[in-house]
């Protein structure tokens, strides 16, 4: 069913991935469990001595994007630096490979996962995950001029469709009966499955309700549109860190006080994400 378009992992990353999970997770390989050296000094304590709190990410509108100025810019980019305030560090964003981002996070490439990360029971037994803050499900995309050919996951069931390797998009469809009888490809980046269908090269993709919402029917994207009442899944966004981390409280109280602020409503009111916050439901 599945056909993996190259991506670009090193040799040593390849040896390393050896089990894929679905979700806008990943494979389960980069756990502490496996590294027992990762969690002999306090995280808190590594976090303080650097100064930064190195951020992975993913070009993902509207969490982490570039602006017309090449400036990074988004809901969680601005989240993240507003907690980072609050417990004196600077944040250092840094991209990675969606689908590797648990062995970033223990070859402390990383520090944290913020990115739209997808709360699964998997990610929850390989690393320590934050409070979720943010709602989310997921969508088929489709162009506008084939909304009459496409209305039913079972209208794709023969048709080629892809989504991000390793995230909530390619769980979707592997789960659905209908979607999983596709001829499905996985690609390195969501914007990247939107260019596919875009350009004929894929019928449909699947993706985050939140990227979707931003883009698709816009500029770039004006000749795309998402299946009306199709809900892949419901899902809960949260923040990865290492196994057992003691950052995990301090970044918790950090977010608990720019929620009583009223901060943190206020920076999703700017992306239009007011309504999936985790504390507006």
């Amino acid at each position: 069913m599945k056909k993996l378009l190259p991506l670009a992992l090193s040799a040593a990353l390849t040896l390393s991935i050896t089990a894929c999970n679905g979700e806008r997770t990943t494979s389960l390989t980069g756990t502490t469990e496996g590294n027992p050296q990762a969690n002999l000094v306090s995280d808190l304590e590594y976090v303080k001595e650097n100064g930064t709190l190195k951020i992975g990410y993913t070009e993902f509108a509207p969490m982490n994007y570039l602006n017309d100025q090449g400036e990074l810019v988004g809901f969680e980019t601005e989240f993240a630096t507003a907690v980072c305030e609050k417990m004196g560090l600077t944040p250092e964003f840094v991209e990675i490979n969606w689908d590797a981002k648990l062995f970033e996070l223990d070859s402390k490439r990383i520090d944290c996962i913020w990115n739209g990360m997808t709360i699964t029971p998997e990610l929850q037994e390989a690393i320590s995950i934050s409070a979720p803050y943010l709602k989310n499900y997921q969508v088929i995309v489709i162009r506008s001029a084939d909304k009459d050919l496409y209305r039913t996951t079972a209208d794709l069931s023969r048709m080629m469709l892809e989504a991000e390797a390793g995230s909530a998009g390619e769980n979707a469809i592997e789960e659905d009966p209908d979607l999983s009888q596709a001829d499905y490809t996985a690609v390195t980046k969501q914007t990247d499955a939107l260019l596919e269908v875009k350009t004929g090269r894929a019928d449909a993709c699947v993706l985050d309700f939140v990227l979707a919402d931003t883009v698709v029917g816009k500029e770039n994207y004006a000749d795309l549109m998402v299946i009306p009442e199709i809900r892949l899944s419901v899902e809960e966004y949260g923040v990865g860190f290492r196994k057992g981390s003691d950052l995990l409280p301090e970044f918790d109280k950090a977010v608990k006080a720019l929620m009583e602020e009223g901060t943190l409503n206020e920076i999703a009111e700017k992306y239009e994400l007011t309504d999936l916050l985790a504390a507006n439901q």
